[in-house]
């Protein structure tokens, strides 16, 4: 049910929000732009709205301790991004590079031996239980239990 509801969402966003013609004027493509953007966020908002408040009358007295915890994580997350100066790759080539990198040395013996003689290899050693770490936290997640799956 609510994979039909989003899909209708999306096709009633999509259907008010369609372009009349397409111009090439830089200052008029912007300006039908942002209105079409401005469009789209308020119909989103008018329609999104009731499908929160019963989200929120669902979620009873956790709703409180459950926004807060979510500002303060939104509020942290910024503070990391601003201080390790993140940034999405600018482009897919810049992410297969790093890919590519990553397969080339995987695959090296010599890169191996480097490692192993220079004592980065502890560095290596440390990511590597942090990748798994992390996966595994995701599959208790999953799971939603910390041990086996509930088969009640």
């Amino acid at each position: 049910m609510a994979t039909t509801t989003i899909s209708a969402l999306m096709f009633r966003v999509a259907r008010q929000v369609r372009p009349s013609r397409v111009r090439f004027s830089s200052t008029s493509t912007q300006q039908r732009a942002q209105e079409s953007l401005t469009k789209a966020l308020e119909c989103a908002k008018k329609t999104l709205t009731p499908v929160g408040d019963r989200v929120g009358v669902l979620l009873g007295s956790y709703r409180q301790p459950l926004l807060y915890n979510l500002s303060v994580t939104r509020e942290l997350l910024k503070q990391i991004y601003i201080a390790e100066n993140l940034a999405p790759p600018r482009s897919l080539s810049t992410v297969l590079d790093a890919y590519s990198t990553l397969w080339t040395r995987v695959r090296d013996a010599g890169y191996w031996r480097t490692i192993l003689s220079n004592g980065e290899w502890a560095r290596v050693g440390v990511y590597a239980v942090e990748a798994y770490g992390i996966f595994k936290i995701g599959e208790i997640l999953g799971r939603r239990s910390l041990v086996g799956y509930d088969l009640h």
